[in-house]
């Protein structure tokens, strides 16, 4: 598997890492949103954390905001994000 990072840096050559084990279930899961914050990010992360909670019944939900979209997210907010939440995912808006 190949990762990128979301930190907005160049690297020569993409990493490879172990993946991580799925979960079996998304119930009691707490997920981070994090959206770029471009326009409709918002609306877009609103309709998922419904869906979320109702289809898959996560605990919670962390929303964050970049601060620019041209710009990758720090990596202490990144970390703050990631102590929060069970798993992350990252949304585009435009």
């Amino acid at each position: 598997m190949i990762v990128l990072s979301p930190e907005g840096k160049a690297q020569t050559s993409a990493a490879r890492v172990a993946s991580l084990p799925r979960f079996a279930d998304l119930r009691g899961k707490v997920v981070g949103l994090l959206d770029n914050s471009k326009p409709n990010a918002d609306k877009l992360e609103e309709r998922f954390e419904q869906l979320l909670r109702e289809r898959f019944g996560v605990a919670g939900v962390v929303r964050r905001r970049k601060i620019t979209a041209q710009q990758g997210a720090p990596k202490p907010y990144l970390d703050q994000l990631a102590a929060q939440a069970d798993f992350i995912l990252s949304g585009l808006g435009d």
